[in-house]
């Protein structure tokens, strides 16, 4: 047993350690508030056993960056038995915001009426896709449920380091420039592979000029949706002095139509690495776009650290 002072024996007592105070104080950890909008992820593409265990995966990484954060799934094309719709995972989390409030206010608490978002969507898109985006918009519509939406994930430093690690995964690129050894199959120009057409192309530029930097090789969008772009951004590159080629799908993964990237990796006559999937950077950037929208935290640092 012990007292406020100390010990009440000889025996040790672990005591609480007292806060370290000034610059290097550890920040406190950011836990979602009580009550806060759900975030629902909008995932894309004809759902699936492989889709569904990415996007709850990408959950449990965004959970872990904030503990206590309600989280749902919707399917833009969902079927509303396996794969729930967005619009009734958006009605969801409208109702269960109100029943939470009716709960409070029977049990005699003195809360405040829900006010805000019930709930902040977060497509799963690397770039934009305004086709999708525009989907996306009529089931918040249709749901009638008070909810935000976000811009999609990219461009941004994370996402250079993601396909910086795909590629090297692939044995496509070095894992680490710092140090002094080369993949014998290491890549000397990379097709930065994105689905959106033209506008999807532009961001991915962004992206793709610091993944050139990363690794001190051309790199060029072409959009997996355009007939032909991919193969043509190839020959560019080989025009201009590439000779060993590799794909880089800049992509989460859902979103594309099943065959299109290995098609269009086969027309173009080169090696390929896998979409981002579920890599924590992803997940990150969907809790840096619900915490950002909400103005609960902090976004997620904006540089990324090169491999």
């Amino acid at each position: 047993m012990s007292t406020p002072t100390g010990p009440a024996s000889g025996l040790p007592v672990r005591m609480p350690r007292p806060r370290q105070s000034g610059r290097h104080r550890r920040p406190e950890p950011v836990v979602a508030p009580e009550g806060a909008a759900a975030l629902v992820l909008a995932v894309p593409g004809t759902p699936s056993s492989a889709s569904r265990s990415l996007a709850e995966e990408v959950i449990s990484i965004a959970r872990s960056e904030l503990p206590g954060l309600n989280a749902l799934i919707g399917y833009v094309d969902g079927d509303d038995a396996e794969y729930p719709t967005l619009a009734s995972a958006l009605a969801h989390s409208a109702a269960e915001r109100v029943a939470r409030f009716e709960q409070a206010t029977a049990a005699g608490r003195e809360v405040a009426p829900p006010e805000g978002p019930a709930a902040v969507v977060v497509p799963l898109l690397a770039g934009p896709d305004n086709a999708l985006v525009q989907r996306i918009r009529r089931a918040i519509t249709d749901s009638q449920a008070p909810a935000e939406l976000t811009d999609v994930l990219g461009p941004h430093p994370l996402l250079a380091e993601a396909l910086h690690v795909r590629l090297s995964e692939a044995g496509l690129a070095r894992a680490d420039r710092a140090r002094l050894f080369t993949v014998a199959t290491a890549a000397d120009g990379i097709v930065l592979a994105t689905v959106g057409g033209e506008e999807a192309v532009q961001a991915a530029g962004i992206t793709g000029m610091l993944l050139a930097a990363r690794l001190a090789v051309p790199v060029m969008a072409a959009a997996l949706d355009v007939e032909g772009s991919v193969a043509s951004i190839a020959a560019q590159l080989r025009d201009s002095g590439s000779l060993q080629l590799a794909v880089a799908p800049y992509l989460v993964g859902p979103e594309v139509a099943e065959g299109l990237l290995d098609s269009a990796v086969k027309e173009a006559g080169c090696a390929a690495a896998e979409p981002l999937g579920a890599y924590p950077a992803i997940g990150k950037l969907v809790m840096s776009m619900y915490t950002t929208t909400l103005g609960i935290a902090a976004p997620v640092a904006q540089g990324a650290q090169a491999h």
